[in-house]
């Protein structure tokens, strides 16, 4: 596969193109009352799920750019300790924060160097990083858009797929 087909693929994975929605069109449009909302035996709120989301990917991106970030001590510390955002204000910069961070990933995976080894893990690539991100945020997208279904919050007005 050449170069410019693993950069495609990854753009497409990580803005959410083809069998995905792009990923886009599936936040910026959540209120912050549904961001908290919890139903009996949900695990998480979307805002505990972006959270954690945002964590992972900013946490990966610095992989993805040369540093070596310390791993938390356990897999909790990358979850919210609250159920949602402490205001509106807050809970629209962690969706601007989050889809800035899918942008930077994209950058990264228009770039250059993808097979050059990385700092933290050499015996992997910046396209590992850059396919980690988009797995790990499809995953749980998958989840948000279960949780806005249940509250007869889907689609959103912009559409439930492909623009």
């Amino acid at each position: 596969m050449s170069d410019t087909a693993i950069s495609s693929a990854l753009v497409q994975s990580l803005k959410g193109e083809r069998g995905h929605l792009p990923i886009h069109k599936a936040l910026p449009d959540i209120s912050w009352e549904l961001a908290g909302k919890t139903l009996e035996r949900q695990p998480h709120t979307i805002y505990e799920l972006l959270s954690h989301m945002n964590y992972w990917q900013a946490f990966l991106l610095r992989v993805a750019q040369d540093e070596k970030p310390q791993l938390p001590s356990h897999v909790m510390e990358s979850w919210p300790s609250e159920k949602n955002a402490v205001s509106e204000t807050v809970w629209k910069e962690l969706i601007d924060s989050f889809l800035k961070g899918v942008d930077q990933a994209i950058d990264i995976a228009k770039g250059d160097q993808l097979h050059q080894p990385l700092a933290i893990r050499p015996e992997e690539t910046r396209i590992h990083t850059l396919r980690n991100i988009a797995s790990h945020n499809s995953y749980h997208l998958g989840q948000i858009v279960f949780i806005r279904r249940l509250f007869s919050e889907w689609p959103p007005p912009s559409g439930g797929y492909p623009a």
